[in-house]
């Protein structure tokens, strides 16, 4: 994984009522860091909805959680042109932790709508927000590695939300 991104799965607790999860602790120091969540944010998209690129270059961190529905969320180092790739699903539910130095953004895969409920460490400035954006098929975007893998057939091109996870 590129450094600073973080997965961390979350414990379920199931009853005969139904079931009780913690979603963020201020404790969860492994994941947090040095970070403080200062908003929560909640988007609802539909299937094959694209939502990327964006990165935020003054110090925002997002952490993403799928509540419902499933995201491919992605996240591009420039420098090194290395990609992440996490599938993200509401029957997993987990934290995918991602520093906004990098290019990030997700798809909504599956036929459903997805709910990506999310945290930051950085509180939106409606004025000038911490927010640089490029287009979806920007021709920027193109790998040397996917989840450090270099023979995956994306690598070396343009990157393509379309097209199907290799296995």
């Amino acid at each position: 994984m590129l450094e600073g991104i973080q997965i961390k799965p979350l414990e379920i607790m199931f009853d005969e009522r139904g079931f009780f999860l913690e979603l963020m602790r201020k404790d969860w120091k492994e994941l947090l860091k040095e970070d403080e969540i200062i908003q929560a944010n909640l988007s609802k998209s539909y299937p094959g909805i694209i939502r990327a690129w964006h990165r935020h270059l003054r110090g925002q961190v997002d952490y993403f959680i799928a509540l419902k529905g499933a995201l491919k969320i992605c996240a591009y180092d420039e420098e090194s042109c290395e990609l992440d790739e996490i599938v993200s699903t509401d029957s997993n539910l987990q934290i995918v932790r991602i520093p906004g130095i990098y290019w990030h953004g997700f798809k909504v895969v599956g036929n459903r709508p997805a709910w990506l409920l999310y945290f930051v460490n950085k509180l939106y400035d409606y004025g000038k927000p911490d927010e640089e954006r490029i287009l979806w098929n920007s021709q920027t975007i193109v790998p040397t590695s996917i989840n450090g893998k270099t023979n995956d057939p994306r690598v070396g091109k343009p990157w393509d939300w379309t097209l199907p996870a290799h296995r």
